[in-house]
C-alpha cells in the first residue's frame, strides 16, 4: 500500500491476534515495526516472524496503561528507526459481567488498558509525528463502540470512549498533518474471543447474527488498519471503519 514503505509504525497488542496480523502486514508493505505487547513470549514471536521474512522490527515490552512504559516504547522506536510515522493502538482486554457485580478492579483494568492506553499512546506518538510533519494513527474500537453490548457494560464504555477520543484527536491534529481514525472489529477469531468460540450456545447465537455466516479472521481487520494508515485513505479522518461481517446490520445485542 502506498505510503507505508520505509515508514516507522508502532503496533501495540502485537503479540497475538489482530495486532500480530497487522504488524506482519505493515512489515510486508515495507514498514519498520515497533512490536509492543505485555506478553514477552508472544511479542518476541511476532518479531521473529517479521525478521524471518526479512523485515525490520524491534520488540518492546509495554503495559499501555503505564505512562513510563508507553513513553519508553515510543522512544525506542525513535532511537532505533529515527522517528515515528504511523501507529496502530490495538492493545485491549475484554471482561464481561453484570454492571452491579463487576468489581472496581475490573472497571479500572478495562478502562486503563483500553481507553487510557489509547490516550497514552497518542500522547507520546503525536509529538513525534508533529516533528515529521505528518502521520496516521488507528485506534482499535469495536462494534461495542457502536452498539451497546449487553454482556459487558464496562467494555462497551471503553470502546465508546475510544471513538470519542479518536474523533476529537482527528479534529485537533488535522492541521498538523496527522490523521486519526479507528477500526471497529466484530467477532474475530483471536485468543480474546476463544471463550466465545468454545461456547456452543454462544457461538450459535453469534452465527445467527453475522451476515457473512462466519467469524472473521485477524488478517481482515489488519487489512483495514493498514489501509487507514496508507495514502489511499488520505481523506479519511475521525472515522471508524467497521469490520464485522454485517453484524451491526442485524438486531441489537439485547434482542434474543
Amino acid at each position: 500500500m502506498k505510503g507505508i514503505e520505509s515508514r516507522v509504525v508502532i503496533v501495540t497488542g502485537a503479540g497475538s491476534g489482530i495486532g500480530r496480523a497487522a504488524a506482519n502486514l505493515f512489515s510486508k508493505n515495507g514498514a519498520k515495526v515497533v512490536v509492543g505487547d505485555m506478553n514477552k513470549e508472544g511479542g518476541e514471536e511476532t518479531a521473529h516472524q517479521i525478521e524471518k521474512e526479512g523485515g525490520q522490527c524491534i520488540f518492546v515490552s509495554v503495559d499501555v496503561s503505564k505512562s513510563d512504559d508507553v513513553e519508553a516504547m515510543v522512544k525506542s522506536g525513535v532511537s532505533r528507526f529515527g522517528g515515528v510515522d504511523l501507529a496502530f493502538n490495538n492493545a485491549g482486554v475484554a471482561l464481561g459481567g453484570a454492571l452491579h457485580e463487576i468489581s472496581e478492579e475490573i472497571w479500572n483494568k478495562v478502562i486503563d488498558i483500553n481507553l487510557k492506553g489509547a490516550w497514552l499512546c497518542m500522547k507520546y506518538e503525536i509529538p513525534e509525528m508533529v516533528k515529521r510533519g505528518a502521520g496516521a494513527i488507528v485506534n482499535t474500537a469495536s462494534i461495542a463502540g457502536h452498539q451497546a453490548d449487553v454482556f459487558s457494560p464496562v467494555y462497551t464504555a471503553s470502546k465508546h470512549g475510544i471513538l470519542g477520543l479518536t474523533q476529537s484527536a482527528a479534529l485537533q491534529y488535522a492541521a498538523s498533518g496527522i490523521r486519526v481514525n479507528a477500526v471497529s472489529p466484530g467477532i474475530i477469531s483471536t485468543p480474546m474471543s476463544a471463550s466465545l468460540e468454545s461456547d456452543t450456545g454462544m457461538k450459535e447465537w453469534l452465527m445467527g447474527r453475522i451476515a457473512a455466516d462466519r467469524i472473521g479472521n485477524p488478517e481482515e481487520v489488519a487489512e483495514a488498519a493498514v489501509w487507514l494508515c496508507s495514502d489511499a485513505a488520505s481523506y479519511v479522518m475521525g472515522h471508524s471503519l467497521v469490520v464485522d461481517g454485517g453484524f451491526l446490520s442485524g438486531p441489537p445485542f439485547n434482542q434474543k
